[in-house]
């Protein structure tokens, strides 16, 4: 089974630095193969093709005690299939872009926060911006111009926050290429 792994807040603003080549053995020698990273902000592709009774928890709890025990970080890993991959793909507008006019993201929930009554917590003003929930993930997209009215820049003082991780559309569409390519070897 092909998965990626989403780790949450390395390599950012000079915290919580992990090399990709070190993450890429890290993974390797727990287990994983075809292990495959993408940019510095903690995407791995791998395939894992024992079989797990809850391969999601089973995988997030292994990565995370090697994470700890290489690079001494307390890292939380949130897995996704490729179904789940899938899905989040085949929901998100072909249109959205991350680029000089707007500002598309895919927030990957933990199963905490994983149901469609989170649209109601979160700090989006009505009628600025497009919020959509998929089992796994929210789409969100705003025009460059109206982010700093959308609300949602207040998401990250809240406590829900803390079970997601966020990818713009650009990152999430090419880990579901990577994840494919992955596949078909």
């Amino acid at each position: 089974m092909i998965y990626v792994a989403l780790l949450r807040g390395i390599n950012v603003g000079g915290n919580n630095k992990i090399g990709m080549k070190q993450l890429k053995e890290t993974f390797e020698q727990a287990g994983m193969h075809k292990v495959v990273t993408y940019i510095n902000s903690g995407n791995i592709i791998f395939a894992d093709d024992r079989a797990r009774s809850n391969a999601h928890a089973e995988l997030s709890a292994i990565l995370e005690q090697a994470i700890a025990t290489d690079f001494d970080l307390q890292i939380k890993v949130l897995v996704r299939d490729m179904d789940e991959i899938t899905s989040v793909i085949q929901a998100l507008p072909s249109d959205w872009t991350n680029d000089d006019q707007a500002k598309s993201d895919v927030l990957f929930l933990w199963d905490e926060i994983n149901d469609v009554d989170i649209l109601e917590k979160l700090p989006l003003k009505p009628g600025v911006g497009e919020l959509i929930y998929v089992p796994g993930a929210l789409l969100y997209s705003v025009s460059r111009e109206e982010a700093t009215r959308s609300g949602m820049n207040k998401l990250a003082s809240s406590k829900i926050y803390s079970y997601m991780t966020v990818r713009n559309v650009n990152t999430t569409r090419k880990i579901y290429a990577l994840m494919q390519a992955a596949a078909e070897k």
